[in-house]
């Protein structure tokens, strides 16, 4: 019997697309090993597309394949329950060796025992000292400095070995480890989730200073109330403080955001040489993708939101590196795809059945011949309901400036329920949707208006386009809004198909009839009949 292929899941946090040099977008990104990747192993998706723009709902959904409104995945307090499996526990229960480290966004921490169920083994880290800080560590100022609720920390320093060796480094040289030094002859399964490039901007040498930041791309300007976008886009700048957040002050951040990137590009190297060195790369499917994007000073706002979903938040690197016997079409696929095919594309490649209803795709014919269609749309969603207090995570907690630090003012934001009102996106190649509750719809000709600055929706030479996507949305919500679980309930407990079938079984049947009910071995209308056929021949 042929071994199933192991799995590599290389999972970035709040990496932008735009960030992967072999996109051609951004001449300031310095990916070398990705781009060398896709020249002969693997496929990277121009339009991949997250479900939700931060990381417990997209995590939740990228590793079941549903999405997140069906079982309320649309904040950072809701994980995955006992009730619900993942990508992991059903590799675990199929055979797999299933090893995660503790940077996961996906399994609630009050329960002690789920871990087990998704994983085979944990890596906690903590094993090495902290990390040097930054090179300036007082360049935050005081309340009301531009660089207060930045999230810009700059250039971090480096220890006497020339690093700065984060929990991250820890992780990726943990997973090599256990990959050259495999617990027992099970295919593995590892899940290595980083922080990085997660705000604070931060990044030591040689990656502080790869990027040039002249050539990295331009940022996109502040909305203006003209363009008509949320109302969050001028409430979020204002209470940031940034106005004063020069052009070389912004390049400087994003110069400093795909310097983490690049880092990041070299974590994922090492772990590839670490396969190769195992000898096992080419038995191995790894998938590199990221959870959500990042503004990175586009529309002069840095970190992300939860119910924004402007291409910088939603679009993802994913890169798909099959087995060496698969045959691979290597190279950059214009196809639309979803983080949601991920779950279904691993499990395939796995050759393990799904245990539940699910939304994702197989992409393995797009990776064979990167010309085969896979999807018309993509979709995207978040928020909350203006009555949904338990959804606005710090609501309560009157000490926000102290606990938050540089995240209050987006976390104040949440308390008003207008700017943090529930958004659905549907994009095509062209157009852009986003349907809010509370504020004006959105839509975007991105042919035209690629940045998404200008809000048409009351444009009336779109009218007939908007009410197209409109009942694509539509579609979309009915298609996906719930699952019915594989598992069947019986409708009769067993003393209730006791006392429908006492008076017609046969005396003599009655023990074997008393097994059959004990044991589940039939429904009430299956033992209803043993009984009477029973009945007829004696």
């Amino acid at each position: 019997m042929k071994k199933r292929p192991n799995i590599v899941i290389f999972n970035p946090d709040q990496m932008r697309y735009d960030a992967l040099g072999h996109m051609g977008v951004n001449p300031g990104a310095e990916t070398p090993f990705l781009d060398e990747m896709i020249r002969e192993d693997a496929v990277s998706y121009r339009y991949a597309f997250c479900q939700n723009p931060v990381c417990t709902p997209s995590r939740c959904s990228f590793f079941t394949g549903l999405y997140p409104h069906v079982h309320g995945h649309r904040t950072m307090r809701h994980m995955l329950h006992r009730h619900e499996s993942s990508l992991l526990s059903e590799l675990k229960e199929a055979g797999y060796y299933v090893w995660m480290n503790t940077r996961n966004d996906l399994l609630p921490g009050q329960d002690d025992d789920i871990f087990s169920r998704h994983a085979t083994e944990i890596f906690y880290g903590g094993n090495v000292p902290p990390a040097p800080g930054p090179v300036n560590p007082g360049l935050r100022g005081k309340p009301g400095s531009k660089y207060f609720y930045s999230h810009y920390k700059g250039e971090l320093a480096t220890d006497e070995h020339g690093l700065n060796y984060t929990p991250d480094d820890e992780a990726v040289d943990a997973a090599i480890d256990r990959l050259k030094s495999p617990a027992d002859d099970r295919p593995l399964c590892i899940f290595l989730g980083l922080i990085y490039p997660h705000p604070p901007y931060r990044v030591e040498e040689p990656y502080y200073s790869r990027i040039d930041r002249e050539k990295v791309m331009p940022r996109i300007a502040e909305a203006v109330p003209g363009d008509k976008k949320p109302l969050f886009h001028r409430r979020i700048r204002e209470e940031l403080g940034m106005q004063d957040f020069t052009e070389e002050d912004y390049k400087e951040l994003r110069g400093v955001y795909y310097g983490m990137c690049s880092k990041i590009d070299a974590q994922f190297k090492r772990l590839c040489d670490g396969l190769k060195e195992a000898g096992i790369y080419e038995d191995t499917a790894i998938f590199f993708l990221s959870d959500h994007g990042d503004y990175t000073g586009d529309y002069g706002i840095v970190e992300k939101a939860q119910n924004m979903m402007e291409d910088c938040l939603v679009r993802v690197p994913l890169l798909i590196k099959p087995p060496k016997d698969f045959g691979v079409d290597a190279g950059i696929s214009d196809q639309m795809v979803e983080l949601v095919d991920f779950y279904r594309t691993a499990m395939a490649f796995a050759d393990v059945a799904p245990d539940h209803s699910q939304f994702g795709r197989k992409l393995q014919s797009n990776l064979a011949d990167r010309s085969v269609k896979v999807r018309d749309y993509v979709c995207s969603e978040g928020g909350r309901n203006e009555d949904e207090i338990h959804c606005d995570e710090f609501h309560d907690d009157k000490n926000l400036p102290t606990v938050m630090g540089e995240y209050y003012p987006r976390q104040k934001l949440q308390t008003d329920s207008v700017i943090h009102g529930k958004a659905a996106m549907i994009r095509t190649e062209q157009y852009k949707y986003i349907r809010r509750i509370y504020e004006d719809d959105e839509f975007y000709d991105l042919r035209l208006d690629p940045q998404e600055r200008m809000n048409r929706i009351h444009a009336k030479e779109y009218a007939e386009i908007i009410m197209e996507m409109k009942e694509l949305l539509l579609d979309w919500y009915q298609k996906t809004c719930d699952v019915v679980p594989f598992e069947k309930d019986d409708r009769h407990s067993k003393e209730m198909i006791r006392q429908a079938v006492k008076n017609i079984c046969p005396p003599e049947y009655k023990a074997e009839v008393e097994r059959m009910i004990e044991n589940r071995e039939g429904t009430l209308f299956e033992i209803r009949k043993y009984c009477e056929e029973a009945a007829r021949r004696t």
